[in-house]
């Protein structure tokens, strides 16, 4: 499976609710999901997610509990 090959050449990708994902650069980006410009082998991919995808709660989510928060 090209998921756990380290010698394709992937972009990282993003989709509506800031959630970060890797995919081939191969292949066209599935709808929903837009390429935020970086691109490398898998491991350099990851590395990149890491360091920007510090909060793992969804967009949604987020706005929702900060909405709350101006309320309370």
């Amino acid at each position: 499976m090209v998921f756990d090959r380290d010698d394709v050449v992937f972009q990282v990708v993003v989709n509506h609710e800031e959630q970060y994902s890797i995919w081939p650069e191969y292949k066209e980006i599935p709808n929903g999901w837009r390429a935020v410009g970086k691109r490398g082998l898998k491991p350099e991919c990851l590395a990149y997610i890491e360091e920007v995808w510090t909060d793992m709660r969804p967009l949604s989510l987020r706005q929702k509990m900060d909405q709350d928060q101006a309320i309370a």
